[in-house]
């Protein structure tokens, strides 16, 4: 289904992470001596981006999405998946994580965006009424202006590479 306009600023986010789960994917094993670059670039998508992205979600998604009985599992879910996404990302901070954890969380990312993207985007644009979903997206509009609109650029030990 194609996404509403509504919701479209979130999704664009969406990529951006899902973006670098492909590289981390992609680049794993990841050596020992990169494991402190990919979790700072990790860190730095969290600061720019995913913190204000995560809280517009939990702030006016959430809340709209559990209007409808059917969806407030699928919000349950995905607030449980934002507590232990947070825990990773402060790991990543710290440094943390290891190529193993670092794999594992990629993959744990990648499959929150697909939920939220196949399970309650879809759903919500379908239930909400387009006045609803306009409203929506201008709060969200507000609540993202916080995150940085620009992209993040690999360095070159966290850029994909053709020999890979």
């Amino acid at each position: 289904m194609l996404r509403n306009k509504s919701l479209v600023p979130l999704s664009r986010q969406h990529q951006h992470a899902l973006a670098l789960c492909v590289r981390i994917d992609r680049a794993s094993p990841i050596e020992d001596a990169h494991l402190d670059v990919w979790q700072d670039e990790i860190t730095q998508h969290f600061q720019q981006e995913i913190k204000v992205h995560f809280a517009a979600e939990e702030d006016l998604l959430f809340p709209g999405a559990r209007k409808f009985a059917e969806l407030i599992p699928v919000v349950e879910e995905l607030m449980v998946e934002h507590a232990a996404l947070r825990k990773e990302f402060a790991q990543a901070e710290v440094h943390a994580l290891s190529a193993t954890n670092l794999l594992a969380f990629a993959k744990r990312l990648s499959s929150h965006i697909r939920k939220e993207e196949r399970r309650l985007f879809e759903r919500m644009q379908e239930l909400l009424p387009p006045e609803e979903l306009g409203a929506l997206g201008a709060g969200l509009e507000i609540a993202l202006k916080g995150a940085v609109d620009t992209c993040i650029l690999p360095t070159p030990a966290t850029r994909l590479r053709a020999d890979k």
